[in-house]
Formats: C-alpha cells, structure tokens, sequence
C-alpha cells in the first residue's frame, strides 16, 4: 500500500511537471534547402501531417504547425485533415482524429510566432534542429531543463534538405544532431522529431 501510495504521488508529480511545459512544433516547408543549398518551398507529405501529429499528441505538444507558403500546398493539407477531424477518417479511427486536431497550417513562421505571442502574450523562444552540427549547439538535457522556465518555445523542424542558413541565424537555440553507434544520420524528418520529443518530454528519460 505504500509503494502504491508513493507511485501514486510520484505520477501526479509527473503530470504537474509536464503539464506547465508549453512546447509547440512547427513542420517547416519554408524557407529549407535543396540538396544544392538553394533555398526552396519543399511539398508537404501525408505522412508527415498525421505521423508527427501522433508523436505531438504523445508527449503533450500545445500546437503542430505546417508552416508553407503555397496554396495549392495549403489547400491539400486542409483536405487531409478535414478528412480525418470531419470526415470518415475520424469516425474510422478516433484516436487518429484526437492527434490530427493538434495540427494548425500557416503561411510563414512569422504568422506562427504571431499566433503563440497572442495565446501566450510572449513570443516563443525558437529551437531549430539538423541532422548537421551547428555552432553553438546545446545537448538535450539542457534543453530539456529549459523547457521548464515558464516560457512558450517553439520548436523548428526542417523538410527537404533541412532549414535555411537564414532561419537558423534567427532561432534562440539549436539543438545537436542525433547521433547513433553507426555514423548514419538520415532520418526521416518523421522519425527525427519522434526521437527528439521523447530525449525531451519522454518519462523514461
């Protein structure tokens, strides 16, 4: 009765802890380079929408921006969620639906930041990420405590060839890239931004 008593207290700590976290993620379209290092407005895939809004939905992400400046692009990720929040999508699979309600589409970073500076009355600070080692990177662990200061952070997740060398000089911090025991670092951006979020809001860590 003890332990459970203790379990119990420990879990409420947790969820206290966890709930003032106020991180919300942006799926960058643009601005990210080609493979030529020009700067681009990569498309938007399926996949991305739905499987990162799962991972957001998981560890408790406030917001799931698809950032992209094309219409047609906009238009299309409207019908993909609207397929799964009213459509048959949602009746099919309602867990799907709960994580896809997460997901907000914009034109610019500019329009994000504005929306979490009305919701927030404070800008959020912006974390960028790669698959390349930037200067002045920190490690998880001190973004991790951070995360816990009171503030809304946003955190930038680049598609393509990653996020342009201009919005990388404009994020507050950037985290190192995940490394593993091989030397290969091609993650999908899908599977990148599941392992980051749970190094950062996972409970076993």
């Amino acid at each position: 009765m003890e332990f459970s008593f203790k379990h119990q207290v420990w879990e409420k700590v947790l969820e206290d802890k966890y709930f003032a976290v106020d991180l919300s993620v942006a799926l960058v379209h643009h601005p990210v380079l080609n493979k030529h290092g020009n700067t681009i407005a990569s498309a938007l895939t399926n996949l991305d929408l739905h499987d990162i809004a799962r991972s957001c939905k998981t560890y408790g992400v406030s917001t799931y921006y698809v950032v992209t400046p094309l219409e047609d692009q906009q238009v299309l990720a409207q019908k993909i969620i609207d397929h799964w929040l009213d459509g048959f999508g949602g009746k099919y699979n309602p867990h799907r639906k709960e994580a896809v309600e997460l997901i907000r589409v914009m034109g610019s970073l500019n329009t994000v930041v504005d929306d979490i500076r009305q919701r927030r009355e404070k800008p959020p600070k912006m974390v960028g990420t790669s698959a390349k080692n930037v200067p002045g990177s920190i490690g998880y662990d001190k973004l991790k405590n951070l995360l816990f200061d009171g503030d809304p952070y946003l955190l930038l997740f680049g598609t393509a060839w990653g996020l342009s060398d201009e919005l990388i000089s404009q994020v507050d911090y950037f985290l190192g890239p995940i490394s593993g025991m091989s030397g290969y670092n091609h993650l999908s951006v899908r599977s990148a931004s599941a392992v980051i979020l749970d190094r950062l809001l996972g409970r076993n860590n």
